[in-house]
């Protein structure tokens, strides 16, 4: 039961679940463990990480076999639930969804330390799109808290990766008849098409980066005219100072405190975010942050593989190994 998220304005569940993975031999001794929290992409939660298939393992079937293959230490994965009734909550503070930082980072974060036999120095955060820009904000916001982070195709570069997706977004909220209609409309069986799915991330992120929880619902400001698809020059600007290309050269002190990070996409990522994440790669090594890049062929979907390099290569720096 979480503190911070009760009563949020969007009337979402305070009661959230945590799921914890635990390594093979964990019951065999009093040994500590490294902590890595996996926070998943928009319109996935903490469950879409553990799905079966019949065909394929999942993230933590494969994390599982790899620990026992000796191909990486072993570690504790925390899966926490950061959803909102809009898809996602980017995994920020906002008065216009709830504080979902703040549930990681003062909730999650010590219970986890208070149930299991963790090393609160070792701690590391993955994520992959908007689970990616959760991370890199977390190390941004929250420095000490987590000492690596991974980030598949996080979020950033906004100019260039998330701007054209705002003419799709205005065609379909005009076609509902406004913002607050097109809200109203679209958790009843969620987006109906390509166009109404880029309507709903832009509806999840505004409530995230130009909350105004005084106003009508959905309580944010939206960065694109429905009516003309014209830009919104003050609230995209509120949008441009979340993104992390925009905050890492003023935050290079608190990210003094990340020893590691590692941050990849695919070369034919359709929203661009390869090239989003060169920038980050250099800035975050400007910054003296031990960054290893690399891009991967594929695009912006069908990524999970990338944890296969991601979470050893983390548990491995937590551990010093």
């Amino acid at each position: 039961m979480s503190r911070c998220l009760k009563g949020n304005a969007l009337g979402d569940p305070h009661v959230r679940d945590v799921l914890v993975y635990l390594p093979p031999g964990y019951d065999d001794d009093d040994r500590r463990y490294p902590t890595l929290t996996m926070l998943p992409g928009f319109a996935a939660n903490h469950r879409s990480i553990v799905q079966w298939s019949p065909w394929k393992p999942n993230t933590i079937e494969r994390f599982d076999a790899q620990i026992a293959a000796g191909e990486s230490a072993p570690a504790i994965v925390v899966m926490p639930d950061c959803t909102t009734r809009w898809g996602g909550s980017q995994f920020l503070d906002s008065p216009a969804t709830g504080a979902y930082q703040t549930y990681l980072v003062e909730e999650v974060v010590p219970h986890v330390d208070a149930t299991f036999r963790t090393l609160p120095d070792a701690r590391g955060v993955v994520g992959r799109s908007s689970g990616g820009f959760g991370a890199l904000r977390l190390a941004l916001d929250r420095p000490g808290v987590f000492a690596a982070i991974a980030s598949h195709a996080g979020d950033a570069a906004f100019e260039v990766t998330m701007r054209p997706m705002l003419t799709h977004a205005a065609i379909a909220v005009g076609r509902a008849g406004g913002l607050e209609a097109f809200a109203a409309r679209v958790v009843d069986g969620g987006p109906r098409d390509a166009m109404e799915f880029d309507a709903i991330f832009m509806l999840a992120a505004s409530a995230a980066y130009a909350p105004e929880p005084t106003a009508p619902s959905p309580h944010c400001a939206f960065p694109v005219d429905p009516a003309t698809g014209l830009v919104e020059p003050d609230t995209w600007a509120r949008w441009t100072a979340h993104d992390p290309l925009v905050r890492i050269p003023t935050h290079h002190d608190a990210l003094r405190a990340l020893r590691f990070a590692f941050v990849d996409a695919g070369d034919r990522d359709e929203h661009g975010l390869q090239l989003a994440a060169r920038r980050l790669a250099a800035a975050l090594a400007e910054a003296g942050v031990r960054t290893v890049h690399e891009e991967h062929e594929g695009g912006h979907r069908g990524t999970s593989w990338r944890y296969e390099v991601s979470l050893p290569r983390l548990v491995a720096e937590l551990v010093g190994g």
